[in-house]
C-alpha cells in the first residue's frame, strides 16, 4: 500500500512539474528539424504562434515545390512553415504547417515534451489519426 502511495505521488509530481512547464510561451525559441537539416524559429504575434526557418544547411535553397509559381524562386530560409497556432492549454492547435520539400500545407498539432526540449509536430489531412509526427529538438 505504501509503495503504491509512493509511485501515485512520484507520478503525480512529473505531470504537475512536465504541465507547470508547458504554459503558452513554452513553445516559443529555436527548434533543430529531425532530419538536422534545418533551423526554425518559433514567435508569437497577438495570442498565436508562428514558426519561420531561420537555418538550412543547404544555403540558398529555394522553395522550388510551392504550388504558386511566383513564390518558387524564394529562398527557404525566412520562409514562415508554421501559421496561425492557439494555445489549448496542453498543445498549440488549429494551425497549419507548410513542407517546403513536397510543397504542401497541413492542419497541425504541436507539442512539446521531456522539459520543453522536444517538439512533436503532427501534421495531417482531416483528422489526426491519419497524420505523421516529426519529432524537433531546441536548439
Amino acid at each position: 500500500m505504501k509503495t503504491t502511495f509512493l509511485l501515485l505521488l512520484s507520478t503525480l509530481i512529473l505531470h504537475a512539474n512536465s504541465f507547470a512547464s508547458s504554459g503558452p510561451d513554452a513553445i516559443l525559441g529555436e527548434w533543430l528539424s529531425q532530419e538536422k537539416d534545418g533551423k526554425i524559429s518559433i514567435y508569437k504575434q497577438g495570442d498565436k504562434f508562428y514558426g519561420k526557418i531561420i537555418w538550412s544547411k543547404t544555403p540558398g535553397k529555394k522553395d522550388v515545390n510551392n504550388p504558386d509559381s511566383k513564390l518558387r524562386s524564394r529562398d527557404i530560409v525566412n520562409t514562415v512553415i508554421l501559421q496561425d497556432f492557439k494555445f489549448t492549454g496542453s498543445a498549440w492547435e488549429d494551425g497549419k504547417i507548410y513542407d517546403p520539400k513536397s510543397g504542401k500545407t497541413y492542419d497541425c498539432i504541436l507539442k512539446v515534451k521531456d522539459n520543453n526540449k522536444v517538439l512533436d509536430i503532427r501534421g495531417y489531412v482531416g483528422v489526426p489519426m491519419f497524420g505523421r509526427t516529426s519529432t524537433w529538438t531546441r536548439s
